[in-house]
């Protein structure tokens, strides 16, 4: 069953400022790949809420994310979210962070390399500010440390 999402957010954040939906003016540029997938270093990013063996729980307004090694196991992984029912991601992971899919991709060659670590984020951060400022340009050193050609973005 699909989660209501505006009713849910003015539920959840009713005891804040009314939420103003983010309207992006510019239109980001389209940036092909200047080599094939198959020669390129991809990252797996979810707003699933994944965590790795005993890493801290995710809360609200939490901009941080965890660094999930890209040989995890799925027993490794946890998820916490409040924004969507995570019994289907408790139970497989990969509905949300499919980290053996995207290393099944890389054994047969599909894409270059799987960057490492894979990360996740929880999605359904109530401030555009903090997603902005804060999580997007940590998350983007890190690509950039990674030599990241592309990234998979997976939202929850």
């Amino acid at each position: 069953m699909p989660v209501e999402y505006i009713p849910r957010t003015r539920e959840l954040y009713s005891d804040f400022t009314p939420y103003r939906w983010v309207v992006n003016e510019d239109v980001p540029p389209f940036t092909p790949l200047k080599k094939p997938i198959a020669e390129c270093r991809v990252a797996l990013i979810s707003s699933g809420g994944i965590m790795y063996r005993d890493q801290p729980r995710f809360h609200h307004e939490d901009a941080s994310y965890r660094r999930i090694p890209k040989n995890a196991r799925r027993e490794e992984l946890n998820v916490w979210h409040f924004g969507y029912p995570t019994a289907d991601a408790q139970h497989d992971p990969n509905c949300v962070f499919p980290l053996e899919r995207m290393r099944e991709l890389e054994a047969d060659g599909t894409i270059g390399a799987l960057c490492d670590p894979a990360f996740s984020f929880m999605g359904g951060i109530y401030s555009a500010r903090k997603v902005r400022d804060e999580l997007a340009p940590r998350i983007v050193d890190e690509l950039k440390a990674a030599h990241a050609d592309a990234f998979y973005l997976v939202p929850a």
